[in-house]
């Protein structure tokens, strides 16, 4: 994981498309796409759904574990989304389905301190998201994709979907849900991205002299 953080602050940029007909949902510097990339490093995981488990822990009153039954007995949401790839992809009226955040935080204690939350997600991934952000109507533990069954490589079983961010603070295959009362950086952003990831902002990094090529995400695999 640290090679990829390493090539992309190193990547030379180039001019970046547009599209007018779309330019309003579409922020600069990205390229609209109906395929859907596949970005990850390392193997994709694989679980035994019978030892699989959600924990939510930290600022919380008493730490709590949910079985992937837990998940999917909790009330059920469809979606739709666009999505925007730090990499400069786009992709419109994307379709999900599983729990609300904020209905997880329902069945949840949340310290009164707790601001910031961090999604720990296999293999060794992390990324901080500001517990506001989760409130929003499309912000979701996501487990259907498209009205299918998240595959592995997007997910599967659980994933994040933060939409309004870079796609890169929407985790897959979280495990834990951390609550803090202090920000604290993930892994992209301890290596050079943005902690907000605004798309529309273009907030894509911290560090000054890093850039992404505007063709990066065409030499990943799609679906």
């Amino acid at each position: 994981m640290h090679n990829k953080a390493e090539r992309l602050k190193n990547a030379k940029a180039v001019a970046s498309n547009s599209n007018s007909e779309w330019q309003d949902r579409i922020p600069a510097g990205q390229t609209m796409t109906e395929k859907f990339p596949i970005l990850h490093e390392g193997e994709v995981p694989v679980y035994d759904l019978n030892d699989w488990t959600l924990t939510i822990c930290g600022e919380v009153e008493e730490e709590r574990t949910f079985t992937y039954d837990d998940i999917l007995a909790l009330p059920v949401t469809k979606t739709q989304s666009d999505i925007h790839c730090v990499t400069r992809w786009t992709k419109l009226d994307t379709e999900w389905e599983g729990v609300l955040f904020r209905d997880l935080l329902a069945l949840i204690n949340v310290k009164p301190g707790a601001k910031y939350v961090m999604f720990h997600a296999d293999p060794d991934y992390e990324t901080n998201v500001p517990l506001s952000d989760l409130l929003m109507d499309d912000v979701m533990l996501a487990y259907r994709y498209a009205g299918e069954q998240l595959t592995a490589k997007h997910g599967w079983p659980l994933r994040t979907l933060v939409p309004h961010r870079y796609f890169w603070k929407s985790a897959k295959w979280v495990r834990r849900i951390e609550f803090m009362t202090e920000d604290r950086p993930g892994f992209w952003e301890r290596n050079g991205f943005h902690n907000e990831a605004d798309p529309f902002a273009e907030q894509r990094f911290s560090e000054e002299g890093m850039h992404m090529p505007e063709d990066e995400w065409t030499k990943k695999d799609f679906d």
